[in-house]
């Protein structure tokens, strides 16, 4: 397929995605802040104007620096959004840890989410998840199917790499953010989630982040943490200098033990052991 005939079917698909969006009397979509939600954020303000509300659920899950890319984003764009707060560490369920927490996180989402559409008379409730979502363990889409949550970026088709080359299009600073999953995910399974542990990765990967690595993921395991770091970046990680840097930061975090994951950066590298 040549590559007008890719981004005419891409361009297609957005046209049926906003179809489907403008039949909707009004929604909310649940905007984390990565490339997918942003992007579905942004087209439903486009057909919808007032009638798309974004909302954004703030807990010991969200990073600050996320919170405050939220704020801009949806400021550029106009996006008509709110805050809200969402209590999942106060679920046993949830804390536990075990290979379903997704579901528990996003079911108290989403319950939150339909409660206020009730209060507004807002008729619908929409997420971004897509088409490469599919092929992964995400207990959390068992939430949305639940709750009757409009996905309709699935709907009209949509990969990872289309959203990204669509957002690309639309001037969306999103377009290759790299994925944002919530900090819980970056705690081993069966390891009590805490406010603690949530912020020492935020602290940590946040450090990471002003050495000047972009993909990064600081995995917690109890006295050790495994740092994660995109596969083109790696050769800067792998230094003795970056090393001693690495042990200082984590080190002083709390952590016992300092590892750099050689398999690099990987969405969900928890999930194989299920």
């Amino acid at each position: 397929m040549t590559t007008s005939a890719i981004i005419e079917t891409v361009v297609a698909k957005e046209r049926r995605l906003l179809a489907e969006l403008r039949e909707l009397p009004s929604v909310i979509v649940a905007l984390s802040g990565g490339t997918d939600s942003a992007y579905l954020a942004w087209a439903a303000r486009q057909v919808l104007g007032e009638r798309a509300l974004s909302v954004t659920a703030v807990s010991a899950s969200l990073p600050v620096s996320e919170r405050r890319e939220v704020e801009s984003f949806v400021r550029r764009h106009g996006i008509t959004h709110e805050f809200i707060h969402t209590e999942e560490l106060a679920n046993p369920l949830y804390v536990v840890n075990s290979p379903d927490r997704c579901y528990h996180c996003k079911d108290e989402l989403f319950t939150k989410l339909d409660q206020l559409a009730r209060q507004r008379g807002i008729a619908a409730v929409a997420y971004g998840v897509n088409l490469d979502d599919q092929g992964d363990f995400r207990p959390g889409q068992q939430a949305a199917r639940e709750h009757r949550v409009l996905t309709p970026l699935l709907d009209a088709g949509l990969s990872k790499a289309e959203i990204r080359e669509l957002s690309r299009r639309a001037n969306l600073e999103t377009w290759d953010k790299p994925a944002a999953a919530c900090l819980a995910s970056r705690i081993a399974h069966g390891v009590e989630v805490t406010e603690e542990n949530l912020k020492q990765v935020e602290q940590g990967e946040a450090a990471l982040r002003a050495l000047g690595f972009r993909k990064v993921r600081a995995r917690y395991h109890g006295e050790l943490v495994r740092i994660e770091i995109a596969a083109e970046e790696l050769p800067r990680a792998l230094t003795p200098e970056m090393a001693q840097k690495f042990a200082e930061i984590f080190k002083g975090l709390g952590f016992k033990f300092v590892t750099l994951d050689l398999q690099g950066y990987r969405q969900g590298s928890f999930n194989p052991s299920l």
